[in-house]
C-alpha cells in the first residue's frame, strides 16, 4: 500500500463519530408497487394492483443516511409539518438512531412527499411510471427562523462540520445563513454547500458541489463537455462565493475540483461507466467530501475519497449508502 493510499485509510479511519450537521429540506420518499395487469376501459390507462410501498427518507435524509453508515453522528436541524408524514420521518430518524431534537413541527407547512409509482408483471422488474410531488415552502415567519437559528447555535457547539442541503423547499434561509456562518467559520467548521437553485446566494461556504447542469443554471450559459468553458465557470463561481474551493460532479466524466489560486483538478470517474442509479449520488459526494474535510482531509483527498464513494453508490439501485469498508475497497481496487 503506497503512501496515498495510506493516508486515505487514516482519513477513513477518523470518520467514526464526527458530529456532521446537517441543515436542509427533509422529505419522505414513498415508492408504491403494483402488478400491470390490463388498460382500463374508462381511459388509455395501466390498471394496477396494488402490491406494497416503501417509506424512506429523502432530501437531506439521504445525506443524514450517508453520513449514518460511514460511522459518523449525522445531526439534523429542520422544519417538517404537524402531519403523518412528518411523523414518519421522526420514527425513520429514530430507528437509525439519528437524533430528532433540532427538528421542530410547523402546522402551517406540508413535509414534502415523493410518491413514485412502479409497475411491472409478476415476475419482472419494476419500472417507474409516474411521480407525484407534494410540494410545500417552510414559512418566512420570525418564529420559524428564530427556532431556526437557536437550532443551529445548539447543534453547531460541538459539530465538525456543516452540511447546507437545499432542495429549494427553504428550509435553508438566506438570512440566518450570515448569522451562523461565522462562528462556524471562526471555528474551522468546513461548510459545504449543496444547492439546487441557489447556488450563488451563501456567501463564504467552503466548499459547494453542484453538478454541471447547476452550474449552467447558476450562470446563465451553457458549459457543455468543454473543459475550458468548464475551467472559466469554475473560476467565476470561487470568485462569486468567495470560496476555498469547488467540486463539480460531471456524471461519467468523474469531476472537477478548483481551489483558490490553483489550477483545476480533473478526476477520472471510479469504476465502470455503466452506471445503475444516480439518485443520492450527490448527496453522497457531499456527505464524504465534509466528513472528509473535517477528519483533516486536503480539498484534492476529500475529492479523491467522494470520487470513489460516488462510484460506489451509483451502482447501487436507489438513494443508497456506503460503509467505510466498501470505500476502503473502492480506494485499493
Amino acid at each position: 500500500m503506497d503512501k496515498e493510499t495510506q493516508k486515505l485509510f487514516g482519513i477513513v479511519d477518523r470518520f467514526a463519530h464526527k458530529k456532521i450537521v446537517v441543515w436542509g429540506d427533509l422529505i419522505l420518499d414513498e415508492h408504491v408497487y403494483g402488478r400491470t395487469r390490463r388498460i382500463s376501459r374508462e381511459a388509455p390507462v395501466l390498471i394496477l394492483i396494488y402490491q406494497h410501498r416503501e417509506l424512506s427518507l429523502g432530501g437531506a435524509g439521504n445525506s443524514l443516511q450517508n453520513l449514518k453508515s460511514l460511522g459518523a453522528d449525522p445531526i439534523p436541524v429542520a422544519v417538517i409539518g404537524d402531519d403523518t408524514e412528518g411523523q414518519i420521518i421522526i420514527e425513520i430518524l429514530k430507528a437509525l438512531r439519528i437524533p430528532t431534537k433540532y427538528l421542530f413541527k410547523d402546522k402551517t407547512y406540508l413535509t414534502p412527499l415523493k410518491t413514485r409509482i412502479l409497475a411491472g408483471e409478476e415476475n419482472t422488474r419494476k419500472q417507474q411510471i409516474l411521480r407525484i410531488d407534494r410540494e410545500s415552502r417552510v414559512p418566512e415567519s420570525a418564529s420559524v427562523k428564530e427556532k431556526m437559528r437557536q437550532a443551529l447555535d445548539l447543534a453547531l457547539r460541538d459539530a465538525a462540520g456543516l452540511i447546507l442541503s437545499d432542495y429549494n423547499y427553504l428550509t435553508v434561509k438566506e438570512d440566518i445563513y450570515p448569522k451562523i456562518a461565522p462562528r462556524a467559520r471562526k471555528r474551522k467548521l468546513p461548510i459545504a454547500l449543496d444547492s439546487r437553485f441557489r447556488l450563488l446566494h451563501f456567501k463564504g461556504v467552503t466548499v459547494a458541489t453542484p453538478n454541471e447542469p447547476e452550474i449552467e443554471s447558476a450562470l446563465k450559459r451553457e458549459v457543455g463537455e468543454n473543459n475550458e468553458l468548464l475551467k472559466l465557470a469554475g473560476k467565476e463561481i470561487l470568485k462569486i462565493n468567495q470560496s476555498p474551493a469547488l467540486l463539480i460532479t460531471r456524471g461519467s466524466r468523474g469531476m472537477a475540483l478548483f481551489e483558490k489560486g490553483k489550477p483545476p483538478t480533473f478526476i477520472p470517474v471510479h469504476g465502470p461507466t455503466d452506471i445503475v442509479d444516480v439518485t443520492g449520488a450527490g448527496d453522497t459526494v457531499i456527505s464524504v467530501f465534509t466528513l472528509a474535510l473535517a477528519c483533516g482531509a486536503t480539498f484534492k483527498q476529500a475529492a479523491q475519497l467522494a470520487n470513489f464513494a460516488g462510484g460506489v453508490v451509483v451502482m447501487k439501485k436507489g438513494a443508497a449508502t456506503l460503509t467505510p469498508l466498501e470505500l476502503k475497497q473502492a480506494i485499493i481496487s
